[in-house]
């Protein structure tokens, strides 16, 4: 039962090794940088700073933001280290075999196989084909809910951009707050340097999650849903293809270049003979 219910979500997720690589390279290449200065870990090693700026950012971020969509960015979060991207070639082959289906028998025997889809999206549009609906009406009921799944997923990813934002001056909000145990304890040299460094280590504290995690973490979070609304008008155009009855092999042709572009018939090198000019003597 359980392998049905994660079949008919969309499959296993896979670990995203370019996100994890990219964030042990930065992180090691500053924390590398700091030991050829002479510096030590413990040094910008400061759990204040990381409190100031890591609270701040949140809850400048639960002020800004409806509470469904920093709710929904929360769990997307996990996505940058996860994802369950599809094939565009496995979605093809999975179309061209409703296709060859629908060609054989006729597109209502494609009732049964559509309750087994896995993709809710393709699921939907095929049910639409299979139960007659107008080309253009199931086009643009989609289009629809391609255009709203983008609008909700980018609201989210922007979650991530306002952080990016907001912990920079957040970092800067610590220094001074640094700056003033520095100024109420000149007397103290201890205090005096304590402050100083929980001053500066706020302020790469902010600098540094802003530019390396929630920064990318957005971008990654808008690439990701761009890829995903392709995958769904691929998807689209298969289903249209299938309900206008065309052949399998132009629906291929069509899908593939969908995803890969035209193919263009190479230059000849030279023009035949015959069709050379004359040189004159």
């Amino acid at each position: 039962m359980a392998s049905k219910e994660k079949k008919r979500r969309g499959g296993s997720l896979k670990i995203d090794f370019a996100t994890i690589g990219g964030l042990i390279v930065a992180f090691g290449a500053i924390a590398a940088g700091l030991q050829m200065e002479g510096g030590k870990l413990q040094d910008i090693s400061q759990v204040t700073s990381a409190l100031i700026v890591i609270g701040g950012t949140f809850g400048a971020c639960m002020v800004s933001t409806p509470g469904k969509v920093l709710w929904g960015a929360i769990k997307q979060f996990g996505a940058i280290f996860l994802g369950s991207e599809q094939s565009p070639d496995v979605l093809i082959e999975e179309i061209i075999g409703f296709a060859v289906l629908a060609r054989r028998d006729g597109i209502l025997a494609l009732e049964q196989p559509a309750e087994s889809i896995a993709d809710p999206f393709l699921r939907k549009a095929m049910s639409l084909a299979v139960d007659g609906v107008d080309t253009g009406r199931i086009r643009e009921t989609m289009m629809l809910e391609i255009a709203t799944f983008e609008k909700h997923a980018e609201a989210e990813a922007r979650v991530f951009e306002a952080a990016g934002g907001y912990s920079p001056t957040i970092g800067i909000i610590g220094a001074v707050i640094g700056l003033i145990q520095v100024m109420k304890n000149l007397a103290n040299i201890e205090e005096v340097g304590r402050g100083i460094a929980v001053a500066f280590v706020a302020t790469i504290y902010g600098v540094a999650v802003a530019n390396l995690v929630f920064l990318p973490a957005a971008s990654k979070l808008k690439a990701r849903v761009h890829q995903a609304a392709q995958m769904k008008e691929l998807a689209l155009e298969g289903v249209i293809g299938i309900a206008e009855g065309l052949n399998q092999k132009l629906i291929r042709i069509k899908l593939e270049a969908f995803v890969h572009g035209p193919t263009r018939a190479p230059k000849p090198d030279r023009l035949p003979a015959e069709s050379a000019a004359p040189v004159e003597a």
